[in-house]
């Protein structure tokens, strides 16, 4: 059996992922308890927090709702797969052919349209961006050898799970409105 219990207790198959069963708040749960960096930054900081940090980022940008939500959601398959961290998971080819077409979904069935090639590669800048400034922020760790420009202020202190929670789905009813 390849299915997970999700928190709203649906059955799901992320690895056949059925769009009808996946759930924001099952995204918002999950990310809201997942802690950035496989839980090496000195206090918790969820990938639901860094979610939010590069909308926040996109909207500071001036971009569209749409890369907006893209960005919101870039990381939503981790709720059902769980956070890898960047040099394992480009050692494990396995992962990223279930990790692809399980966020491609994700994508779709709110974006509508498949992203271009220009907008996933402004949502991963945004996210390259804000992954330096947090490791810089956490560890004093430049995670590249130039400074992405920020536009934004985040915060990366810690959010409780709750609270985050439900900034996510908030924000993700603004973006779908």
């Amino acid at each position: 059996m390849s299915q997970i219990a999700t928190y709203t207790g649906k059955m799901f198959d992320p690895l056949d992922p059925d769009p009808s069963l996946i759930d924001i708040r099952d995204i918002a749960h999950a990310l809201s308890l997942l802690c950035r960096a496989n839980g090496h930054f000195p206090t918790f900081y969820s990938v639901c927090q860094h979610s939010l940090a590069c909308c926040r980022e996109a909207a500071q940008r001036g971009e569209s709702r749409r890369i907006q939500l893209a960005c919101l959601l870039h990381d939503a398959s981790e709720a059902y797969l769980s956070d890898v961290t960047r040099p394992v998971k480009a050692a494990m080819p396995m992962y990223l052919e279930l990790e692809a077409p399980l966020q491609e979904t994700v994508w779709n069935k709110w974006l509508i349209t498949p992203l271009t090639e220009a907008e996933r590669a402004l949502v991963f800048r945004i996210d390259d961006t804000l992954l330096y400034h947090e490791f810089m922020t956490h560890t004093g760790i430049a995670v590249a050898d130039r400074v992405p420009p920020i536009v934004s202020s985040p915060s990366f202190s810690f959010v409780p799970f709750e609270q985050a929670e439900q900034e996510f789905l908030d924000t993700f009813r603004t973006l779908t409105e």
